[in-house]
């Protein structure tokens, strides 16, 4: 008997506009899961970005009001196609994953208040702000795919030192 593994193929792809009305219909979905308690659902990640290659996933930033609020909704996020993560390796996120082995949408969920909504925010206006930046990441990221032969962490590593150099100046950036 031959067994199949389920593999994720890292891609880096072009700019979609497509990606845009995506999330715009999964904020429409995850409003209603969610309900009151989010105070703003927002498109970040590098598809957020027009013009910036990226991996094709959706990255969705959520601001509640409250974490354990938002954990009673878990089945409602579930009835919507998400695998609930609890804080996989954030403290004080809440994590969601959708699209199956390939992930089409990661949602990263924090109270009100916390450093990293300003963070995953400043990064991606900072980019918006910066085209050749954007466009230097692009590449890089196109790069960092070749060289990481589908490995998750060797891909993220390769991108490590050019978000950390960046996310410090768009922080900066973005408080004046």
């Amino acid at each position: 008997m031959e067994i199949s593994l389920s593999i994720r193929i890292i891609e880096v792809v072009d700019f979609d506009p497509c990606w845009k009305k995506t999330f715009e219909t999964e904020r429409i979905f995850l409003t209603k899961a969610i309900g009151n308690n989010a105070v703003k659902i927002e498109h970040i990640g590098s598809t957020s970005v027009a013009g910036l290659a990226a991996k094709p996933v959706i990255d969705i930033l959520i601001e509640v009001k409250n974490l354990k609020e938002l954990d009673i909704t878990n089945k409602n996020i579930e009835a919507i196609g998400y695998i609930v993560k609890g804080e996989n390796g954030i403290s004080g996120r809440r994590y969601f994953q959708k699209g199956g082995v390939q992930h089409s949408h990661h949602v990263h969920a924090f109270q009100s208040n916390d450093l990293h909504l300003q963070r995953h925010r400043a990064f991606r206006d900072y980019l918006i702000a910066h085209p050749k930046v954007a466009v230097e990441y692009g590449a890089m990221k196109k790069q960092a795919v070749i060289q990481s032969n589908n490995d998750i962490n060797v891909y993220m590593a390769l991108k490590n030192d050019f978000i950390q150099k960046h996310e410090i100046l768009a922080i900066e950036w973005f408080t004046k």
